[in-house]
C-alpha cells in the first residue's frame, strides 16, 4: 500500500479527519474481482476515516439502457456491499442519483477540461472496442467521476490499478479550477492502491470482468456452480507427478488473496515438489473462497427479506451526502460568478 502525505481539511486543518470517496457501478452481478479491486479496501478504511461510498448509477448509464435492470442492479448492489461489511454506522452509504449537486459540478468542471484531457483516456477506447456504443456520456465519463470525487472534498479515493488514470485526470482536472479560480478551492485526492490485490486475474488469466466471461461471482447461486467455475482455471498440460511452477499460476495467484502468507507458502512448495495435479489445488481454492464468502452469503439472505433497511440506509446516506455536496457547490458557484 503506497504511502500518503499528511492530509489536511478543504480549509487547512491537519486535526479533520481524512475524507475517503470510492463508487462502484451497479452494471450487474458483483464478482471477487469488484469485492477486493473496490469493496474490501473501502471497508477497512471505513475505521480510518470519513469514509462516504456511493452507487454509480449515473455512470451506469452509459452501458446500461434497460430501467428494470439499473433498479435491480442498483439494489443488489447495496445489499452486497452491506452483506460484505459496509457499515452505515461509520460510512455514509448513497445513491449517486440522490445527489443531483454533482452533475452540476460536472459541467462547470467541464468548462475547465480539455479535450485532450480526456482524450488520452484509455478507458473510453477500451469501451469501445468492446463494443460499447460511443456517446458523449461515454466520452466525459472521467468530468462527472471527477465531480464525484471533488463535491465531497475526498482526500483519498481507494483505486484499482486500471483507474488510476482516471484519478489522475481527477486530480488534473481539480487543480485547473483551482488554478483559474482560487487555490484551495477544491481538495486534490489522493490514490490508495492496494498493489497485491490491485488486478484480480479471471479464470482465463486476464484481468476478472463479465465482459470478458471470466469472472467468479461475489456470491454464486450454488456451491456446485462456484465449484464448477473453479475447475475451468486455466493451466497448462504438466503431468501430475511433475513439479509445477506456481510463479504465475493463476490458481496460486487467487488462493493468495484468501490464504495466509504460510498457507501460499505451502501451497507454492507443494507445487514445486510435484505429486499433485491442478484439480487438487483447484479444489483447495474453491473450499477457501466457498468459506471466506459464507457469513457474507448469511448476510445477505437477511438483507434480502428486510428491504426497508436497505432503503433507509440509502435514505439517510443520501441525506447526509446531499449536505455535504452543498457545501461544495456553493463554494463553487461563488467562486465561478453564480
Amino acid at each position: 500500500m503506497m504511502t500518503l502525505p499528511v492530509l489536511f481539511d478543504p480549509i487547512g486543518h491537519p486535526d479533520s479527519p481524512m475524507r475517503i470517496l470510492s463508487g462502484i457501478q451497479p452494471s450487474g452481478r458483483l464478482h471477487i474481482g469488484n469485492y477486493f479491486g473496490m469493496m474490501e479496501p473501502s471497508i477497512r478504511l471505513q475505521d480510518e476515516g470519513d469514509a462516504f461510498y456511493f452507487i454509480a448509477d449515473y455512470h451506469a448509464l452509459t452501458s446500461t439502457h434497460d430501467p428494470k435492470a439499473l433498479r435491480g442492479n442498483v439494489r443488489d448492489l447495496a445489499i452486497d456491499f452491506l452483506a460484505c461489511g459496509l457499515d452505515p454506522d461509520k460510512a455514509t452509504f448513497w445513491r449517486q442519483s440522490d445527489v443531483v449537486e454533482v452533475t452540476e459540478l460536472a459541467w462547470i468542471l467541464s468548462c475547465v477540461t480539455p479535450m485532450g484531457l480526456l482524450e488520452r483516456c484509455v478507458s473510453y477506447k477500451d469501451k469501445i472496442a468492446q463494443g460499447i456504443s460511443p456517446s458523449h456520456g461515454l466520452f466525459a465519463y472521467p468530468v462527472l467521476q471527477a465531480a464525484d470525487i471533488v463535491i465531497f472534498d475526498a482526500n483519498v479515493v481507494p483505486v484499482g490499478r486500471d483507474q488510476k488514470q482516471h484519478l489522475e485526470v481527477t486530480r488534473d482536472i481539480a487543480q485547473k479550477f483551482n488554478d483559474r479560480y482560487g487555490e484551495g478551492l477544491l481538495v486534490i485526492p489522493e490514490p490508495r492502491i492496494r498493489e497485491e490485490t490491485a488486478v484480480v486475474p479471471g479464470l482465463d488469466g486476464r484481468k476478472m470482468s463479465k465482459s470478458y466471461d471470466n469472472a467468479i461471482d461475489l456470491f454464486e447461486e450454488t456451491e456446485k456452480k462456484l465449484r464448477s467455475k473453479i475447475m475451468k482455471i486455466v493451466t497448462d498440460s504438466t503431468p501430475v507427478e511433475a513439479p509445477k511452477d506456481p510463479t504465475d499460476n493463476y490458481i496460486v495467484q487467487l488462493y493468495r488473496l484468501f490464504a495466509t502468507p504460510d498457507e501460499v507458502g505451502e501451497m507454492e512448495a507443494s507445487f514445486r515438489a510435484g505429486g499433485q495435479g491442478y484439480g487438487h489445488y483447484k479444489q483447495q481454492l474453491f473450499e477457501r473462497i466457498r468459506d471466506y464468502f459464507a457469513p457474507m452469503r448469511e448476510r445477505r439472505e437477511a438483507l434480502v427479506k428486510d428491504p426497508g433497511y436497505v432503503d433507509d440506509v440509502l435514505s439517510s446516506g443520501a441525506t447526509r451526502a446531499r449536505a455535504e455536496a452543498r457545501k461544495v457547490i456553493d463554494r463553487v458557484r461563488a467562486a465561478v460568478g453564480m
